[in-house]
């Protein structure tokens, strides 16, 4: 991979750049996703536009030329407020990537009815980079059922989308699948130095680059969970290191420290966030990291994973269940109480399982989860242990 430094032309900053594969262009090592943009009164669905677009464009000036959305990211309005941000010149500066919601969609005109709903919130004609959005074994299902591969190629030969790819929540087997049947122009992973065997994980990361597949990462700080509250025990480890570093800066830059990787993506809720995150990445290269400094995540990760409740890994084979209950789902919330603190925030989600009926306590114990389940775990009574302890968490 070629790595290229520039000026930019605002206050000399120096961003790094990585090839984008085989298309003849260039990223900037940080991606903004605009999943997280700050809010008014805690409501996800009440952006505070005028905040969010001094962020994006601030990234924009100091160099940040990916930026990211989705269909249903902040209810609905992510897309609105990114097209907002791309006005004044903004937009011939950068590449805007965004995701189709594919559970949405029910025949191939849905594609259609989508995409261009899309493209009116972001005021664009083209849309550089165009995803299905979340594909796992079920959605892998409704691609192939309705073709929309095919529809994919129509929109990218029609000139309305330029490259295509996939954004990718399952299974290593299943990703590789993926990657295999279709000229993908590029990926999207979840990959963080905790979550370095997850879903496709490093081994997905570097089958699809050895591909020509330029591989987006998200969630390279776990959606926050990397930096905030972080356990005593893990402090402590990072803190030997010669170079001190902050909780972010760490994961930040593990991810980028991966040749195979194109760019980071980091849902940024703050300025702050943003000025932190350009700094880290302008020197955060392939191969940056000592051996030292590897060695010590790696033990930090250790020390997460001790803390882990349960030991699903999110396979989802348990599911769907005949009850509804959201098994892998609860087990995640379960672990973050324990595992990063969050337990108000993971019993204030729960809460929302129970008004309807997904919790644990929908369980009527026929056991078919536990047939399923390639770890072997004893889902029934994880399930009580969850639900009473995201309960008591609130």
């Amino acid at each position: 991979m070629t790595l290229t430094f520039i000026l930019t032309s605002r206050e000399d900053t120096v961003m790094q750049y990585r090839d984008f594969g085989r298309h003849g262009f260039k990223v900037s090592a940080l991606g903004f996703g605009t999943m997280r943009l700050p809010v008014i009164d805690g409501d996800n669905r009440k952006v505070d536009e005028d905040e969010a677009i001094k962020m994006i464009r601030y990234a924009i000036d100091h160099g940040v030329n990916y930026l990211d959305t989705a269909y249903p990211y902040h209810g609905g309005h992510s897309e609105n407020v990114l097209g907002k941000a791309l006005k004044d010149g903004y937009r011939e500066r950068i590449k805007v990537a965004t995701k189709l919601p594919v559970w949405l969609l029910k025949t191939q005109e849905d594609f259609e009815k989508y995409l261009s709903e899309q493209m009116e919130r972001l005021k664009l004609q083209h849309i550089d980079l165009y995803l299905l959005h979340a594909l796992d074994r079920n959605l892998w299902k409704t691609v192939e059922e309705l073709d929309l591969l095919e529809c994919l190629e129509n929109a990218k030969r029609e000139g309305r989308v330029g490259l295509t790819g996939f954004s990718f929540h399952d299974n290593l087997d299943l990703f590789k699948q993926i990657v295999d049947s279709y000229p993908w122009d590029f990926c999207q992973i979840q990959l963080n130095y905790v979550d370095d065997t997850f879903q496709a994980g490093v081994e997905g990361l570097k089958y699809a680059a050895a591909q020509g597949i330029p591989v987006v990462i998200m969630e390279p700080i776990k959606g926050g969970r990397l930096a905030e509250n972080q356990p005593e025990e893990v402090g402590q480890i990072l803190d030997r290191a010669a170079v001190r570093r902050t909780p972010a800066e760490w994961a930040l830059r593990w991810v980028l420290n991966h040749s195979e990787v194109t760019v980071a993506l980091s849902g940024m809720s703050t300025m702050q966030q943003v000025a932190e995150n350009i700094n880290t990445v302008l020197d955060a290269y392939p191969g940056s990291l000592t051996g030292e400094e590897l060695s010590l995540l790696s033990e930090a990760k250790q020390a997460f994973l001790q803390r882990v409740k349960v030991g699903c890994t999110r396979c989802n084979y348990c599911v769907p269940c005949a009850q509804g209950v959201l098994i892998p789902d609860i087990f995640y919330l379960y672990n973050d109480i324990y595992v990063y603190g969050r337990g108000e925030a993971a019993s204030r989600i729960y809460a929302r399982f129970v008004a309807a009926n997904k919790s644990a306590s929908a369980c009527v114990e026929c056991g078919e989860c536990e047939q399923k389940c390639p770890q072997g775990l004893k889902i029934m009574d994880l399930l009580k242990d969850a639900h009473s302890s995201l309960q008591r968490a609130s």
